[in-house]
This record gives C-alpha cells, sequence and structure tokens, in this order.
C-alpha cells in the first residue's frame, strides 16, 4: 500500500503518455518516485530534486502495477471512443 501510494500520487494531474515513460523510467532506475508521506526509513537521493525532496525510491513492482493499470484505462478509453 504505502509503496503503490507514492508513484499514484505522483502521476497524479500527468496525461497518460507522461505518466507512462515516468513509470518506465522509474522501473529502469533513471528517475526516483519522492516519498512525501510515508518516510520512515527511506535513503535520500539526488534524483529526488527534481520534485525539491531529498528522499526517494524506486518501486520497481508497484510501477508496473500501476503501468498495467494505465494500459487498462487507456483500453477502456478506446474501446468508448473517448
Amino acid at each position: 500500500y504505502k509503496n503503490t501510494y507514492e508513484p499514484a500520487r505522483a502521476i497524479k494531474g500527468m496525461n497518460l503518455r507522461t505518466a507512462q515513460q515516468y513509470l518506465e523510467d522509474v522501473c529502469e532506475k533513471k528517475r526516483c518516485v519522492p516519498f512525501r508521506k510515508y518516510t520512515g526509513c527511506i535513503g535520500r537521493t539526488p534524483q529526488a530534486k527534481e520534485f525539491k525532496m531529498s528522499q526517494g525510491r524506486w518501486p520497481v513492482k508497484s510501477c508496473k502495477v500501476l503501468l498495467g493499470l494505465l494500459k487498462n484505462a487507456e483500453s477502456n478509453a478506446e474501446f468508448k471512443n473517448l
């Protein structure tokens, strides 16, 4: 729950392509996910400076789940002609 909350919050407000690219970069550990709420025992990384934070991680499993969710939402939108 905690690991999925932070990436979902990070992609909130992004458009679909930007969010997918961001999550793929997190899976490849090119960009990090800033941890804002659940910060206990979270290490610091310089990649979090992009979000004006100091703590961040690369929750690969959670990002893959969110990528699947975005892909499903995209398919549903195409099916409904949205």
